[in-house]
């Protein structure tokens, strides 16, 4: 697990606390009724705007958010560059002994790809095409969640307009009038605390693991098309290596010089 969890408890604690901190009581916030209206017409007007093929991913896109495992770009440098290395000296087709040690199923297919002897135009289309769909998947995906993060505020307000048409309709109490209307905004409260404490940022988490997927993907196709071609293996280490982070590249390199 990584630090969405973490993040989300420091969002509600600090929302909830401040509340608190200003004298205000915790039951106040507990509205039922407004939670029905914002949480359901969130949830239902985000179902009526994708079909079930969309939505039955949403399960393993919240797996994804709390659980993300993405590998380290740098075992996949030295994975690739052991991989040329053996093909330099065995041939292409002795990477076959080594595709049941490839678990990434993008690799995996681009090595396999190279061993049967396909045209290196071809190899980088087609893994160029899975790149587009996976990244159109990931957009999909971080899309359900962006709209319930626009549906909540809107929800929020409706549940709030609500609320006010039945306490101007009691008006008759003016002494319940306040506490009546404090309890309408409610409504607002949880719309747009929703949105931004969940709704968007679980669509914010998954942009951002769509890049770096996308990021470490296109390390995986260059490493592939450069051995495909047969390039040196320190070649070949030197071009990927462009795609780590200035610190990663700098470890990489001491590491490196201490083995040498």
């Amino acid at each position: 697990m990584d630090l969405a969890v973490l993040g989300f408890v420091i969002a509600f604690v600090a929302l909830v606390g401040g509340f608190l901190m200003e004298g205000g009581h915790a039951t106040a916030l507990l509205q039922p009724t407004a939670a029905v209206i914002v949480f359901g017409g969130t949830i239902g007007a985000t179902i009526f705007s994708f079909t079930f093929n969309d939505l039955k991913q949403v399960p393993q896109l919240l797996r994804v958010s709390f659980f993300s495992n993405i590998p380290e770009p740098i075992e996949t440098i030295e994975l690739i560059v052991s991989l040329a290395d053996e093909a330099r000296r065995e041939g292409l087709l002795h990477l076959e002994n080594r595709l049941g040690d490839i678990d990434d199923p993008f690799l995996r297919k681009g090595i396999q790809l190279v061993v049967d002897g396909t045209d290196p135009e071809l190899v980088r289309s087609i893994l160029e095409a899975e790149l587009y769909a996976a990244q159109e998947r990931h957009s999909m995906g971080a899309g359900i969640f962006e709209a319930a993060g626009g549906y909540a505020p809107t929800m929020g307000i409706i549940g709030t307009v609500m609320g006010l048409v039945h306490v101007l309709s009691s008006i008759e109490s003016p002494e319940s009038l306040g506490p009546a209307i404090g309890v309408a905004f409610i409504a607002t409260l949880y719309g747009v605390a929703s949105a931004n404490i969940f709704w968007l940022p679980l669509a914010a988490k998954l942009q951002n693991l769509s890049k770096k997927e996308m990021l470490h993907r296109q390390l995986m196709l260059e490493g592939i098309v450069s051995l495909q071609a047969g390039y040196n293996p320190i070649l070949i280490r030197e071009r990927l290596t462009a795609f780590l982070k200035p610190e990663a590249r700098r470890e990489e390199e001491r590491s490196r010089s201490e083995e040498e």
